[in-house]
């Protein structure tokens, strides 16, 4: 079993305990409770401001144009506590030590709200406090992951700390960029190449190990090919691919490296069983998540050679690969770390329609821009309900007393 595999709710190998005695609040006994609830929230309410902010209906208190505050809150604000969630509830696994419970875990938690808090009222507070404030966060959880995984001796795990530390850079760079020269694309680029190089390893580990555990239960027959050379270098095309539209975005060089890319990730997708795992959507959706990789690079190619309007591929990286995949993380592993059964409810399905909806639209509006206003009025709300409802269908799990060692079979 990977180490990414047992984030789901399995027991590590010999039986390994991962808690230590906690009689604190339920909110801070481990990563995913407090950054997943609260990373919801957030991702819900930056998109029901975003949109009177857009419209020219609502002002705001930055420093930062509209335009970049709503991409870094989304970038840098709710994706990195999502990551974070995941980081340290799965580095346990890894590494076979104690998770961040308690004052160390609340004090990060405090960082990052601060960090919201900084960004979206920086015109008043300065923009090189919300810098480093906001900066400073991903800055510890870089060095506290780094520590964590160098105690456990879990070198292969390594690559996850240095795209943390990107993020990081990518997150200094989008300030500098806005206070300097008006606009962050070199920040946003950055920070969007890291996202989908974190899900393209990750989504790489667990896809294909969720899919199969459920599979030799439940559904017998062809199986996921596991990780192996094949992906390796899909990954490694995927990253060569992103370094050239990091700083070459229009460059016929670069749309072409991202087409190759993206039918390579096409082939990689194809090789886990998705289609045979319709009878449960909490797998299921991880496929239908991972499916905008491959999208978003094909999207971005055909934008290099004019084909279609540059922020098609952004969205599907965005609205669709990021937004999927860790909604389907979100809930998969919230289930598992509370000992419920791993199975979709209709409140769970109902939260993936919304923002598998939330992203079509919100691609459609790119292409489509003589129906833009209403495809952006339907994705902002799909998103806020899929987000809302993940709150608040979830909530009383993340904030419940239930004893972590508990474990559904997964």
């Amino acid at each position: 079993m990977s180490g990414a595999a047992a984030t789901a709710g399995q027991a590590p190998a010999g039986g390994i305990p991962r808690y230590r005695a906690y009689r604190g609040p339920a909110l801070f006994a481990s990563g995913f409770r407090p950054f997943f609830l609260l990373g919801a929230i957030q991702a819900a309410l930056s998109i029901l401001v975003w949109l009177p902010v857009f419209y020219g209906e609502l002002k705001l208190v930055s420093a930062f144009a509209p335009r970049d505050w709503h991409v870094h809150e989304m970038l840098y604000g709710y994706l990195p506590a999502i990551i974070t969630g995941f980081l340290f509830t799965a580095i346990p696994n890894w590494t076979g030590r104690l998770p961040l419970q308690g004052v160390p875990l609340a004090s990060l938690v405090v960082i990052w709200i601060a960090g919201r808090l900084a960004v979206t009222f920086s015109a008043v507070t300065g923009w090189w406090v919300a810098m480093l404030v906001d900066s400073g966060f991903l800055l510890l959880v870089a060095a506290a992951t780094g520590r964590e995984i160098a105690a456990g001796r879990n070198w292969r795990n390594l690559k996850v700390v240095a795209l943390v530390a990107l993020l990081f850079a990518g997150n200094v760079a989008f300030h500098l960029e806005a206070q300097f020269f008006g606009a962050a694309d070199l920040g946003i680029r950055i920070g969007i190449a890291v996202v989908v190089m974190l899900l393209s390893l990750i989504g790489g580990r667990i896809i294909p190990s969720f899919t199969r555990n459920w599979m030799v239960r439940e559904n017998p027959g062809r199986l996921p090919v596991p990780f192996g050379r094949f992906d390796m270098v899909v990954v490694a095309l995927g990253a060569l691919a992103l370094a050239g539209w990091i700083f070459l975005p229009d460059s016929r060089v670069a749309g072409t490296a991202l087409g190759i890319a993206g039918v390579m990730h096409l082939v990689r997708l194809a090789r886990w069983a998705g289609d045979r795992t319709l009878r449960e959507r909490l797998v299921t959706i991880l496929h239908v998540g991972y499916f905008f990789v491959p999208l978003g690079f094909l999207l971005n190619s055909a934008a290099a050679f004019h084909l279609v309007e540059d922020g098609a591929g952004i969205h599907a990286w965005m609205a669709g690969a990021a937004g999927i995949m860790t909604l389907a993380v979100m809930t998969r592993a919230s289930l598992g770390h509370t000992g419920n059964a791993l199975t979709a409810t209709a409140a769970t399905q109902a939260i993936y329609a919304a923002i598998v909806v939330a992203a079509v639209a919100r691609i459609c509006a790119v292409i489509h821009t003589a129906q833009s206003e209403w495809l952006l009025y339907v994705a902002a709300l799909a998103w806020a309900a899929a987000f809302l409802g993940f709150a608040l269908a979830y909530g009383p799990l993340l904030l419940g007393r239930r004893d972590p060692l508990r474990r559904a079979a997964g």
